[in-house]
């Protein structure tokens, strides 16, 4: 028997004692299990959309903030791995001769693990997408370029480095990507900031919408409420009833706006690798990656939903024990 059942009894006192049984039987069969908030009510289905709308927002932000620092630290750890020698073209000097020279004087500084020069044709195609194509880079004062990919672990003497070209090669200029690395830095926490800014203010508006359903739902029960209370039932039990309640309402908004960011975080990422063939589809993919949030994403997507379920609970408990609080 519920508590509902049990406080009309106690409204209708000695009434039912005169009643006839079968009309009891009906009466009580009638109000079996009725739940002190009604399930299923316009209130409750709005309250849903909100929740799965914010939880849908919400995973968003967390999925691009999980997708710039995954980025941000591929980028971090692919310009850590290699510096780059540029060979300027330098009137009255070999340039060619110069990049062999430069070349050599990197395979033999200690902790350079490989040494790649990129050829003429190679920087030309490297230019075709901000110069067009059909150039001849014999005309233009483009500088040669060798890239120097560092053994896992080890520190190079930079300054040794530069020495030695400076003496056999004085127009190389030895470039370590610290200035880029900086950059990145500040670029994804700031970035990270602002996502993580957005998520708060998305957390922050669901909190206010359950905090006005939740009222909503007290002051259409209040009168229910405020007799169980005198009665004498426990402040838990009818705490616990508007807690299941929102519970339940908070899981179903929980999965129906997570779900929908799973689903939008995997169009996305098949629509990325649908589209590598076009213009800047390499400069996305260097920013952002194949938009693939892999289990760590997704696990945190489901939490965000679970996470939504269990405030959505533990808030309107909180609200109604101030509320019974208040009646003394």
């Amino acid at each position: 028997m519920s508590m509902t059942d049990l406080l009309r009894r106690l409204l209708l006192g000695s009434k039912r004692r005169y009643e006839a049984p079968a009309e009891e039987e009906r009466a009580g069969a009638l109000k079996q299990n009725m739940p002190l908030v009604p399930a299923n009510t316009i209130a409750g289905r709005a309250l849903v959309t909100v929740i799965a709308i914010m939880t849908f927002l919400a995973s968003l932000a967390a999925g691009a903030g999980i997708l710039v620092s995954d980025a941000s630290q591929g980028w971090t750890d692919s310009i850590a791995r290699e510096m780059t020698i540029q060979v300027k073209p330098v009137t009255n000097r070999n340039t060619e001769a110069d990049v062999t020279a430069a070349s050599d004087i990197a395979k033999a500084t200690k902790g350079i693990a490989n040494v790649h020069v990129i050829s003429r044709a190679e920087s030309e195609r490297l230019l075709e997408p901000w110069l067009g194509t059909g150039l001849d880079l014999g005309e233009l004062p483009v500088p040669r370029l060798i890239v120097l990919e560092l053994a896992p672990g080890a520190r190079v003497d930079l300054d040794q480095l530069r020495g030695a070209l400076k003496g056999k090669v004085p127009n190389a200029v030895v470039d370590d990507h610290r200035l880029w690395l900086e950059r990145l830095a500040t670029m994804a926490r700031t970035l990270v900031f602002v996502v993580s800014i957005v998520f708060l203010l998305v957390l922050v508006a669901m909190a206010l919408a359950i905090t006005f359903a939740t009222h909503g739902a007290m002051a259409g029960n209040r009168e229910i409420v405020d007799v169980l209370h005198f009665v004498g039932a426990a402040d838990r039990f009818i705490a616990r009833e508007f807690q299941r309640h929102f519970l339940r309402l908070g899981l179903r908004g929980g999965i129906i706006g997570g779900g929908f960011a799973i689903l939008a975080f995997a169009v996305s990422g098949w629509l990325s690798r649908w589209f590598t063939t076009s213009a800047g589809s390499d400069q996305i993919e260097a920013l952002f990656g194949t938009f693939s949030l892999g289990i760590r994403g997704y696990v945190a997507i489901a939490c965000i939903a679970g996470g939504v379920a269990i405030l959505t609970g533990i808030m309107s408990r909180s609200i109604v024990f101030r509320h019974l609080r208040g009646l003394g």
